[in-house]
């Protein structure tokens, strides 16, 4: 770690608690993309060379192909074009069915057990990921419209409660980085405002596409913090909050990110 990494990484642990008061996203909202190289920019423009493209034309032939057990995702929900525009862009949301707030993902798994009367997909599985490609990829330039009363507005609260929360040996909160230190530099890396803008997104860390879930869990990771598992409530909590932070902002999945 640079000198200038250690500095702000000793200013994030030391600095006083957030206040709840402070729950008012940075403005003007930025992307997660503002926040990378010119290179990486470009990559996410270019609909023919940004390698998340590639789980998005899959996800276009999982859509139209029957599963084993049941129809394909097109002989219910038509061309994706339509009826899935602007879909991702209202996720997470509670949904009736399942009693719970689900991310998209969370949507999708269950709509293959529920519909397809098949095995749902793995977390993180390409099966998953190219779905949710192709799927975020139909509200490409709409803003982030999440709902967080009513029936999600438990999951809302929790999801607040986790970004103020202190965590891990390094004793950090998501606020520390995101709303007091969005645009410093901490390892080699520019800090975000924390925007789920672009997801699912390919890192170049990862060398593959990768869902916001496991994002989180890397920032977990990096606090040294217990990970959450995929699905569990508090990452799907975060991920509202996150997004309610975000309303109003256009997103542009699949997103390309160091």
């Amino acid at each position: 770690m640079n000198t200038a990494g250690r500095t702000l990484l000793a200013a994030l642990v030391f600095s006083g608690a957030a206040t709840r008061a402070d729950i008012i996203a940075p403005k003007p909202l930025k992307s997660g993309i503002e926040f990378q190289g010119a290179d990486v920019q470009a990559l996410q423009r270019d609909e023919f060379a940004n390698p998340g493209m590639l789980w998005v034309t899959r996800g276009e032939r999982l859509w139209k192909a029957p599963a084993a057990q049941g129809p394909a995702c097109a002989s219910c929900h038509g061309d994706a074009a339509k009826s899935m525009r602007g879909v991702a862009a209202s996720y997470p949301k509670h949904d009736a069915a399942l009693g719970r707030v689900v991310d998209l993902e969370g949507r999708i798994r269950a709509c293959a057990a529920a519909q397809q009367k098949r095995e749902a997909p793995a977390w993180e599985s390409e099966e998953l990921l190219s779905l949710s490609a192709f799927v975020a990829r139909q509200s490409a330039g709409l803003p982030i419209a999440v709902a967080v009363d009513g029936p999600a507005s438990a999951a809302f609260e929790r999801g607040r409660s986790l970004f103020f929360e202190r965590q891990g040996q390094f004793n950090l909160a998501c606020t520390q980085c995101h709303d007091r230190n969005w645009g410093g530099t901490l390892l080699g890396e520019r800090i975000s405002q924390g925007h789920p803008a672009d997801w699912p997104a390919y890192r170049l860390e990862w060398q593959s596409l990768g869902s916001l879930q496991r994002r989180l869990r890397a920032c977990y990771f990096g606090v040294r913090a217990e990970q959450p598992a995929f699905g569990s409530g508090d990452l799907v909590a975060l991920e509202l909050y996150l997004a309610a932070r975000a309303r109003g902002l256009a997103g542009a999945p699949p997103g390309v990110r160091k």
